[in-house]
């Protein structure tokens, strides 16, 4: 297995999405007035500090990240709290945050620090729910394998803050907001919700999509899903002119860097997407395909070749197992080039977390399968049971990497040799 490349790969792609260089290349311009800085996300506590350092000049502020992914700032506040099912302290500091940015003049500036993950980490129940509403919304949009674009837009809906909310909080204040992007196709709005970007999407097709994906919502959220309480701003709002968006780092850029080492080591490198949505294992089966065409007719890339891609899938829960969308991707794959040779991968999130356990993914190859039976473990039964941490935590073939200090989404390498 190309262990090592395939790491290094991973790594280059982390390397180019770390935010404090990203930052300090798009400070925006200084107010004559305060300077607040507001951000929610897994890699917002790493923009926080990178801003303290860039800015010449007073700031304060509140930004909150997920618990072990905390960074010390001298005039930010950093509060961490759950991810991906919130907590009180992410309730608490949201509702501190709407605070902070209440009364703001023309002349002051907000400076929102936005990546994925914020939306977890700012729960602001709409009039009517409940804070254990709110959790169970989440769980279920976690469970229903909807894309994250279907996911955001009906969080929208049961929101004080998401969709634009929070930028509207700040008015008359001008909102300069810096995104480090883990959503397919790197839309802004769709980063944590969108917290300060309104997001296009009406409650009609909200209605919709609850029924298409099945969705088993609390009482209370169902009811205000099929009335017109609580819409958000549209982006066509008056009171969002003046702001600005700046997408900083995406899995676009990070995946060339990818690219740029396999290269250099001697691989053609092919980047298929940076925005693969769908069912994890419908995906890594997808993936396994066209591994398979290189290796058996060198074709559609010629050997030695890397395939790369990003993007965020998804994972329709059947079972009790333990594991993440990577890891899943990785298992689907592993079965479907089972007993092949020359054929290595790696899939992780770059925020250093797959899923809920501790590690970031995993690597399989066409000795997996065999390695899984080998110790006791029937690769399909702990697919259907969304087992991937376990069969990979059994074989000794998980990535580790601790919280990695940004969050551009998924990262998929395929060596055919």
């Amino acid at each position: 297995m190309d262990r090592d490349l395939l790491e290094k790969m991973f790594h280059a792609a982390v390397a180019q999405a770390q935010p404090a260089l990203a930052v300090r290349q798009h400070l925006p311009g200084k107010p004559k007035g305060r300077t607040i800085v507001i951000g929610a996300g897994k890699a917002s506590a790493q923009m926080a500090r990178a801003l303290e350092e860039a800015w010449a000049g007073p700031l304060t502020g509140l930004v909150v990240t997920r618990y072990g992914y905390g960074e010390t700032c001298e005039h930010i506040e950093i509060v961490e709290a759950a991810h991906p099912v919130p907590d009180e302290a992410g309730f608490l500091a949201a509702r501190r945050m709407m605070e902070m940015v209440s009364g703001l003049s023309a002349d002051d500036l907000v400076i929102a620090l936005i990546s994925g993950g914020g939306s977890a980490l700012l729960p602001a129940p709409a009039p009517g729910l409940t804070f254990d509403d709110e959790q169970a919304i989440n769980r279920a949009l976690l469970a229903s394998g909807a894309p994250i674009g279907v996911m955001n837009l009906l969080r929208n809906q049961f929101s004080t803050i998401k969709g634009g909310r929070l930028a509207a909080q700040c008015a008359p204040a001008r909102v300069a907001t810096l995104v480090v992007s883990d959503v397919p196709g790197d839309d802004p709005a769709l980063v944590a919700s969108g917290p300060t970007i309104p997001l296009g999407g009406s409650r009609e097709l909200a209605r919709k999509y609850a029924t298409l994906y099945r969705l088993n919502l609390p009482p209370h959220a169902h009811a205000l899903l099929v009335g017109e309480d609580n819409l958000a701003p549209t982006p066509d709002d008056a009171v969002f002119r003046g702001n600005s968006v700046r997408t900083i780092a995406s899995a676009a850029l990070s995946l060339d860097a990818a690219a740029k080492l396999a290269r250099e080591a001697g691989l053609e490198a092919a980047i298929l997407s940076d925005s693969v949505e769908g069912e994890a294992r419908d995906v890594g089966q997808v993936h396994a395909a066209l591994a398979r065409e290189v290796a058996m007719r060198n074709r559609p890339f010629r050997k030695p070749a890397v395939l790369l891609s990003g993007g965020e899938t998804t994972v329709t829960l059947r079972g009790k197992g333990r594991g993440g969308r990577n890891g899943e991707f990785l298992l689907a794959l592993a079965i479907a080039i089972d007993g092949l040779e020359g054929i290595s991968a790696l899939a992780a999130d770059t925020d250093g977390i797959d899923g809920s356990e501790n590690n970031a993914g995993a690597f399989a190859d066409g000795q997996t399968a065999t390695r899984l039976r080998k110790a006791g473990i029937d690769p399909l039964a702990a697919l259907g049971a969304n087992d991937a941490y376990g069969a990979f935590e059994a074989i000794g073939d998980l990535l580790v990497t601790g919280p990695t200090g940004t969050n551009v989404n998924d990262f998929r390498a395929i060596i055919v040799r």
